[in-house]
């Protein structure tokens, strides 16, 4: 009975040490399995890219660029989705608490680094929970001035600037906007007082300063570009590294007496935090294929912007850098929304 009992009991373990290995072979086939087709079963429904501010402004004309193109090359709708409110902070929170499985994603901007720092409390973190997908474009900023102002370029500017200090003022869009906070790194930078008369929007600021009731206005360049065209406005020089291509006429604000100055505005697609790397991989080749045909770079011309596309591990290191050149800023300034 007891020899009988011993080849049943090694019978059994010599079942089990079959089993087990086989068992975990089968968990590890499924595993690859599951990684190598979740691409592509991406997507399984419509994707939602959310534009945090409201329709009309740059980042909402290129959220609908690469919704078109986008839905045309991964097969499935793009629906854009306006959510805008507190400088942006609405949309990306929504984003920010949105499963992460590529179907929600952010149309980020210059805005969401600034935001980083300029409010106390965000109930998200503009780095952490986000994933990055791709940097999308560029869009240059410009500073113009009504006609009225006795300066033709950013030389006449500063030596006006210093000869009456406090007496110049410029709208932006708002306390701690991309408009105000250019500004005030200008005024650092080159060492001159501008008063500062803040609007509830881009769009309102726009309108005074056509009107003459403001004196100077950071605004994009393809915002900037008819009004300076027929004579309204003046460009005194653009904030980027290099001159617009659109504009290779007008100087950089750099190269016109205050060296090393540079903002720009940039735009780029965000996923919630922690979406698997196969999905924003290939999300970031799309968009970088979709905008790379000549009618879309086009469109992007139109509006000023100049196509950059990225992957996203170059996003995420654009966007780290950026977080921490606002938050220089935003300590200098000492700009602060809550």
């Amino acid at each position: 009975m007891a020899t009988l009992m011993k080849k049943v009991e090694n019978q059994m373990m010599s079942a089990v040490r079959i089993t087990f290995p086989f068992a975990v072979s089968l968990v590890l086939v499924a595993l690859v399995t599951a990684a190598h087709a979740q691409p592509q079963s991406y997507p399984s429904r419509p994707i939602r890219l959310v534009v945090p501010f409201p329709p009309g402004a740059a980042t909402d004309a290129l959220a609908r660029l690469i919704g078109q193109r986008l839905s045309e090359s991964i097969g499935q709708s793009i629906v854009v989705d306006n959510r805008a409110g507190a400088g942006g902070t609405i949309g990306t929170h929504l984003v920010a608490k949105a499963v992460p499985d590529g179907h929600t994603l952010l149309m980020a901007g210059t805005a969401h680094a600034i935001n980083a720092s300029l409010y106390s409390k965000l109930p998200f973190d503009a780095i952490n929970d986000f994933s990055p997908v791709n940097l999308v474009a560029f869009l240059p900023n410009v500073l113009v001035a009504h006609p009225a102002v006795a300066a033709k370029n950013m030389e006449d500017l500063i030596a006006l600037a210093k000869a009456k200090p406090g007496t110049l003022n410029y709208a932006s869009g708002g306390s701690g906007s991309a408009a105000h906070l250019a500004m005030e790194l200008l005024k650092a930078t080159a060492r001159i007082d501008i008063v500062h008369v803040p609007y509830k929007g881009g769009g309102p600021a726009t309108t005074d300063l056509l009107g003459g009731q403001v004196s100077l206005l950071f605004t994009s360049i393809y915002s900037a570009m008819p009004h300076v065209k027929s004579g309204r406005l003046r460009a005194l020089g653009v904030a980027s590294r290099r001159r617009a291509q659109v504009a290779p006429d007008w100087p950089t604000i750099a190269e016109s007496g205050v060296p090393g100055y540079e903002v720009t505005a940039w735009y780029g697609v965000l996923a919630p935090g922690r979406t698997p790397a196969a999905i924003t991989d290939r999300l970031s080749a799309e968009i970088t294929k979709s905008l790379k045909t000549s009618d879309a770079q086009e469109r992007l011309a139109i509006q000023g912007a100049e196509l950059v596309t990225s992957t996203p591990g170059e996003f995420g290191t654009h966007l780290g850098a950026e977080v921490a050149k606002w938050s220089r800023v935003v300590k200098m300034t000492g700009a602060r929304v809550d």
